[in-house]
């Protein structure tokens, strides 16, 4: 039951618009049953009472009003720094975004997949090698789609250095340096399409004194025909997917893993031992109908010492003209436990996110068309591929009902878990100890321990520093997919939410809304003690570095030329210089400006060119100088009151 809230200008009561959650909730419910599914919303226990221990009413939650909340503990007042920094995907905006925490403020949008004209990210040489371009120069891809962002471990904790992000339209996995906060390379997956889900690895596998991030795991939601070259189009038994493995400095593929179903979201164990995913469409159907026939989907575990010894012995193939070795790991291959490679973990139809417990013991598969979060034992999957469980089914521990289209799981490091309930617009906290006595067959465990309505439809969830080692039990995000009335009206185009929980005590309390630019899938929440930025590049770091004034110049190749420039607030190091039409030309600017944010901008009316150079830094254009003139070239960033007349002139002869 929502509360009815006050206006919070005429202090009358505004009644609460079930309106999308009966909606969606209904709906939902209709066209699964109209596939015969609809034993997806009650579970594999039909007929089964509601989640053990209840859980009670929403309204019981200080986001009902029951408890007086002391909404100015969260803001941050002008001048003061927030306690966190989140770093969340922009989804099919293709960028990264940062924001503090609490106060939500978006702090930087990180340029990754996508262009960027304030930037220049995608126009600039630099920009351009690491999006990756066709032989006329055009950019490979314009358009990207972000999901999901992990940081680098060390120790079982994010070491602040490297940030990956994927984008699941073109199968490419990106390292942003967190030192400065921009993408320093792009990698595409080979015979990959739908790359979902990412994480990287928190320690080698066998090596112990490698106790940071050198693998990142990569999942594949779409099964192709192999090679995709046009042949067996309509063959489903010929489609597959490929499991990847990053390294995580040269971030070039190590291998690959053929398996049975789709991937959806990747976790990885914290002794490095383990990478896994939760697969839908075990049933590798190519239709709606096709994907829903069995009566359970899996959590697919991979053995990464094992691929490695696997790819190091020679057993494995090739795709196409892919280099990348693959090794078999399906079910057919992977029979005995003892050398398998895999392990398919039964667990209800459907489940979407798989999220590792801060301790290491537990992953938690969310159901969506069930109502329960698996909880599955890591010692237990371990015992199964040592060949000493009958069945990999075995490793399930505990499997409570908590609600309606559970998706992804957080948690505080104190044994609760917070998973979000997309049909039921709902956070519900759950206790792992008791949820595992109930499975055992103790009725009297109370496994849902609290709710809180969310608005409206939550997607993904995590709590500050939950996927570490060391959680701090303080924040719950859920990241809503429909914001609705929540915010002023802008058009058809809504923003969505995310919400700020305070999880710190007994109840959660729902304590205020961040509206975010369309579509973010995943967030983490990371100290600001961890983040180490720079504020001021080293000329040194830039080959092609101008480093005076004295060196501006203009140099000619033929129909090359080549100009060597400087910006120092307010003018650039030369004033004008002249080209020819149809010459190619170069720009080379570096600031040499080392004040703090004090960032130039440089563009040229009519050329498409515009692009940012922050103290100390180099960045290039290139482009045919096919419109004779005259052209001034400007600085587009404030940065001097003599800003406006910080300028230059190219002359183009025709």
């Amino acid at each position: 039951m929502m509360i009815n809230s006050k206006d919070q200008h005429t202090g009358e009561p505004v009644p609460p618009d079930q309106g999308r959650r009966k909606f969606l909730t209904s709906t939902a419910v209709a066209s699964l049953a109209g596939a015969s599914l609809s034993l997806g919303l009650v579970g594999c226990n039909k007929g089964a009472a509601p989640a053990a221990g209840g859980g009670g009413d929403a309204s019981a939650t200080a986001a009902g009003g029951a408890t007086e909340i002391d909404y100015g503990k969260y803001e941050v007042h002008p001048g003061k720094l927030d306690t966190y920094y989140v770093f969340s995907s922009g989804g099919h905006s293709g960028d990264l975004r940062v924001r503090g925490l609490p106060s939500g403020r978006e702090i930087r949008r990180i340029a990754v997949f996508n262009t960027d004209c304030m930037s220049g990210w995608g126009y600039t040489n630099e920009s351009k090698k690491i999006i990756g371009t066709r032989p006329n120069g055009q950019l490979n891809y314009t358009t990207g789609d972000t999901h999901h962002v992990h940081q680098s471990y060390s120790n079982g904790t994010y070491d602040g250095k490297y940030i990956f992000v994927n984008d699941k339209i073109n199968a490419r996995i990106a390292r942003v340096r967190l030192d400065t906060m921009e993408c320093d390379h792009i990698t595409e997956l080979p015979n990959v399409q739908g790359f979902h889900g990412i994480f990287p690895d928190k320690r080698d596998p066998v090596d112990d004194k490698v106790n940071h991030t050198t693998r990142v795991f990569c999942g594949n939601e779409f099964h192709i025909p192999h090679p995709n070259d046009g042949r067996d189009l309509n063959d489903p038994s010929k489609y597959f997917c490929l499991f990847t493995c990053i390294d995580a400095e040269t971030m070039q593929p190590r291998w690959q893993v053929k398996i049975d179903g789709n991937m959806d979201l990747v976790a990885t164990s914290y002794d490095g031992k383990l990478a896994c995913s939760n697969q839908y469409n075990t049933e590798n159907g190519v239709h709606y109908e096709d994907m829903m026939a069995a009566e359970r989907d899996a959590c697919i575990f991979f053995n990464v010492a094992r691929i490695e010894a696997a790819v190091a012995a020679g057993k494995s193939f090739h795709i196409g003209n892919s280099k990348v070795p693959v090794v078999d790991g399906t079910k057919a291959g992977n029979k005995d436990p003892k050398t398998a490679l895999t392990c398919y973990v039964p667990v209800p139809k459907n489940p979407h996110g798989v999220n590792v417990s801060p301790d290491g013991k537990y992953y938690a598969c969310a159901g969506k068309l069930s109502p329960t979060a698996t909880l599955i034992a890591h010692e237990l999957v371990l015992k199964w591929f040592n060949g000493e469980l009958k069945e990999p089914r075995d490793t399930v521990v505990a499997e409570p009902e908590i609600g309606l289209g559970p998706l992804h799981t957080g948690f505080d490091g104190k044994g609760f878990a917070y998973t979000t309930l997309f049909l039921d617009s709902q956070i519900v906290k759950w206790d792992l100890d008791a949820a595992i006595k109930a499975f055992k067959g103790d009725k009297s465990a109370k496994v849902v321990v609290d709710r809180v309505d969310v608005h409206y439809q939550p997607g993904h969830g995590f709590t500050s520093m939950g996927e570490t080692k060391e959680p701090d039990g303080k924040y719950f995000i859920s990241d809503n997919k429909f914001s609705k009335d929540r915010y002023l009206p802008v058009g058809p185009l809504h923003p969505d939410s995310a919400q700020l929980i305070d999880i710190s005590g007994d109840k959660m309390l729902l304590v205020a809304d961040h509206p975010t630019y369309p579509e973010p899938h995943d967030s983490i929440i990371v100290r600001r003690d961890i983040i180490k930025t720079r504020q001021i590049y080293n000329l040194d770091e830039f080959p092609l570095a101008v480093k005076s004034p004295k060196d501006c110049r203009v140099e000619r190749k033929g129909k090359k030329v080549t100009v060597y420039l400087t910006s120092q607030a307010p003018v650039f190091g030369l004033r004008e210089w002249t080209v020819k039409r149809g010459d190619e030309v170069t720009i080379i600017l570096t600031n040499l400006d080392k004040v703090e944010d004090l960032t130039h901008g440089f563009a040229i009316p009519s050329y498409n060119i515009n692009f940012v150079v922050h103290p100390q830094q180099t960045q290039s254009v290139t482009f045919i100088a096919d419109k004779p003139g005259v052209y001034w070239c400007f600085c587009t960033n404030f940065c001097h009151a003599l800003h406006l007349e910080m300028r230059s002139r190219m002359l183009v002869e025709a």
